[in-house]
């Protein structure tokens, strides 16, 4: 991927809501997707490192349509170890691989701060990552355009 590595974060999930059909159950096969789709609120912590490293925590608010294809709705926080406070806002795709519980990210990143040290709010942030549903683990790496 083009562009400079700023980030590369490891989290566990910590939480999952569902709305009225679990995703264990799309998962396994034992009920579809509904036609209307269905919406997942998917809670993370973890460790981000590189140029902006620390505490990275949030929530994707994601919602599967009836095709498969989920649409990321991510909000989160990145605070560095000397305590600036970073907003991080995510869109993107997430598909699911065939007969495994993980899903491959796309993300399109809008960072913003007013600590200047770690200031990129005019630029853009591509990611790419992967949810591993099974370990309740995510991985994404975040570069600066």
């Amino acid at each position: 991927m083009r562009g400079e590595k700023i980030y590369e974060y490891d989290a566990d999930i910590t939480g999952m809501t569902d709305f009225g059909i679990e995703l264990g159950a799309i998962l396994d096969g034992s009920k579809p997707i509904p036609p209307q789709g269905a919406r997942f609120d998917v809670g993370f912590e973890g460790r981000a490192t590189g140029r902006l490293a620390g505490r990275v925590g949030g929530a994707d608010y994601a919602y599967m349509r009836a095709d498969g294809r989920i649409e990321l709705n991510i909000r989160g926080v990145l605070e560095t170890p000397d305590g600036a406070r970073i907003s991080l806002v995510a869109g993107g795709v997430g598909v699911l691989r065939a007969n495994e519980p993980v899903i491959d990210l796309s993300e399109n990143v809008s960072l913003l701060t007013a600590a200047e040290a770690y200031s990129c709010n005019a630029r853009q942030i591509w990611a790419v990552g992967v949810a591993d549903l099974a370990a309740g683990k995510l991985h994404v790496e975040g570069y600066l355009q």
